[in-house]
């Protein structure tokens, strides 16, 4: 079967720069699948080559088993909506929504007008005066409403407030029970994203370091907290992702816990608790605050 959405050693350089680096990957059906990783990662590069708004240096992006940036088989398939949106000049948000709705063949002109209301989006007012907020209502719009067979969304919700982007979830999730589609997202806001995603992919200095199903990661690594040598006589040889001590306490971030380890830690009276998916992320790519894990 021919995959949705794939790629195959897909790297590009920009001069001396290699911004995403022999990354593969396979989609084979609907779903919500989250991209993330640190500012300058290679997720944006990643969505350029999938969508065919760039070329890369090497390797191969494919919609449905053909290259997305050499055919019109592609039009109104696939969606790639962005923070950094840029827009025609004089365009107002009707004039966006007018052109959505002729580009995407499952467009939703109810839904859209619902969706206006639900996020306040302006519509007589021209999109290079907007504010961030106002260019992601209108972003968020186009981006539900498109209901492409395949919507790649680099941040537009970014610049909502919390209540908005919550909103948001909350539509694309309802709307995706009702129309399954593959969703490829990225956010650096993981843990309040985090419940949306079926699968995550982490981009880090251009390479694809995680690919697994969501369930399995959030399960993938314990806190442990306790007493020292008790913690580590438990943790032996197993992964230690993160450490801190206090006097005799030791408090470890351990990784492929599964569920005899977790048994064996409440035997052993030693405080369990889950890490969550930002934290997992944060400690498997090095980053030392989770404010440096950004789209």
């Amino acid at each position: 079967m021919t995959a949705v959405l794939e790629a195959h050693g897909l790297t590009k350089r920009f001069k001396d720069v290699t911004a995403l680096a022999d990354v593969s990957f396979s989609i084979d059906g609907p779903g919500v699948y989250g991209v993330l990783g640190r500012n300058g990662a290679g997720k944006t590069t990643l969505m350029n080559l999938l969508t065919g708004q760039d070329f890369p240096t090497s390797g191969t992006a494919r919609l449905a088993g053909l290259d997305p940036a050499t055919g019109s088989h592609a039009f109104g398939a696939i969606a790639f909506i962005k923070e950094s949106q840029a827009y025609p000049e004089g365009y107002k948000g009707r004039h966006v929504l007018k052109a959505a709705s002729g580009i995407f063949p499952r467009w939703d002109d109810a839904y859209a007008a619902q969706l206006i209301e639900d996020f306040g989006a302006p519509l007589d007012r021209h999109m290079k005066k907007l504010s961030r907020g106002q260019r992601s209502a209108v972003g968020a719009v186009v981006a539900l409403a498109s209901r492409a067979e395949v919507t790649l969304l680099d941040e537009p919700y970014a610049g909502l407030d919390a209540v908005a982007r919550q909103l948001f979830y909350d539509r694309l999730l309802t709307d995706f029970a009702e129309h399954p589609r593959v969703i490829l997202m990225s956010t650096h806001l993981i843990d309040e994203a985090a419940d949306l995603f079926q699968r995550v992919l982490v981009i880090d200095k251009g390479r694809l370091v995680i690919d697994q199903d969501a369930d399995e990661l959030r399960g993938a690594a314990v806190r442990l907290v306790g007493p020292a040598a008790q913690v580590d006589r438990l943790v032996g040889s197993r992964e230690v992702l993160h450490r801190e001590t206090l006097g005799g306490t030791a408090a470890v971030t351990v990784d492929g816990a599964d569920d005899a380890f977790k048994a064996e830690a409440v035997a052993a009276g030693l405080e369990l608790a889950p890490v969550s998916l930002q934290q997992l992320i944060v400690r498997r790519t090095g980053v030392q605050s989770t404010e440096e894990i950004s789209a």
